[in-house]
């Protein structure tokens, strides 16, 4: 993992499929800057929030947690190399689980007949 680290962005993008090579050396400059950006404000102890949800995962983010926006609100999301190379809106579901319930009285033809009181 401390191997993964050292790499530096350009080197990475060297061992990504080529959709998210390109996202990464076409967004280089946007990336070291939200890299920067992240250890400035993981050194002061400050929550990272971003609605960035196309960024490519890279070591350099390892082991920080980034709360990526879902639409709704700021999803917490810890990075861990099993995500490098994924994107960070991967993560951070749009739409939430649909829980259905069991159906009510009256709903089907067997509860029909019983009073709904």
């Amino acid at each position: 993992m401390e191997e993964l680290k050292t790499l530096s962005v350009r080197e990475f993008a060297k061992y990504l499929k080529s959709g998210e090579r390109r996202s990464v050396l076409q967004q280089f400059q946007e990336l070291e800057d939200f890299i920067n950006r992240s250890n400035k404000k993981q050194s002061k102890k400050k929550q990272i929030k971003t609605h960035k949800r196309h960024l490519v995962i890279v070591p350099q983010m390892l082991d920080m947690t980034i709360g990526v926006h879902s639409g709704k609100g700021f999803e917490p999301i810890q990075i861990i190399p099993e995500m490098l190379g994924h994107r960070l809106g991967e993560f951070a579901l749009t739409r939430a689980r649909i829980k259905h319930g069991s159906a009510g009285v009256g709903a089907t033809k067997g509860s029909k007949a019983k009073s709904k009181k």
